[in-house]
């Protein structure tokens, strides 16, 4: 095995960890969340998870085997659209009936740090990416990640501050502004 296949089966180890951990979490935030919105928002990020793992079951056993990076994994497709828009449109059918409470946020700081942490991760594996398609997987992964990430903070912000995120998201105007 050639130190370049080494290092690209490190980091898909590495990175199958990281989305177990991730499973785990958002099962764990779907179980005590307290509000339909989050418990939504959980089970598709649990989901998006599990697609995850097993686009990198595809690209790590192909590579274990001997065989170069496989385009297989582009066939398995997160089953949800703009994350912008979904969570817009949840929080309209939710508007009045959700109720929040600290570990809702305690929640979602830890969701928010794990994506963070892997947007970092795969953006700097992306760096060192020489192989055509290994680039497009993890260009593709620092997309997806970013956009969990920058769902869990709109939740956050939409959970702690209704009245200022609607404001926002529906572009009203201010007397003056």
């Amino acid at each position: 095995m050639t130190k370049k296949n080494e290092r690209t089966l490190k980091l898909l180890n590495t990175a199958l960890t990281m989305e177990k951990k991730g499973i785990s979490f958002y099962k764990e935030a779907l179980s005590t969340c307290g509000n339909d919105v989050g418990r939504e928002i959980y089970k598709m990020l649990k989901d998006d998870e599990v697609v995850h793992i097993e686009r990198i079951t595809k690209i790590y056993s192909s590579l274990e085997a001997g065989n170069d990076w496989i385009s297989e994994w582009k066939r398995l497709k997160l089953v949800h659209g703009d994350l912008n828009e979904f969570f817009i449109d949840l929080a309209k059918k939710h508007s009045t009936d959700f109720t929040v409470d600290s570990s809702d946020i305690d929640a979602l700081n830890v969701g928010i740090d794990f994506e963070l942490k892997s947007v970092k991760f795969y953006t700097e594996h992306l760096e060192g990416a020489e192989d055509p398609m290994e680039r497009e997987f993890l260009e593709s992964m620092v997309k997806e990640e970013n956009s969990h990430y920058k769902l869990l903070d709109d939740m956050k912000f939409y959970l702690t501050d209704p009245e200022s995120w609607f404001a926002e998201k529906e572009r009203s105007g201010f007397d003056g502004a």
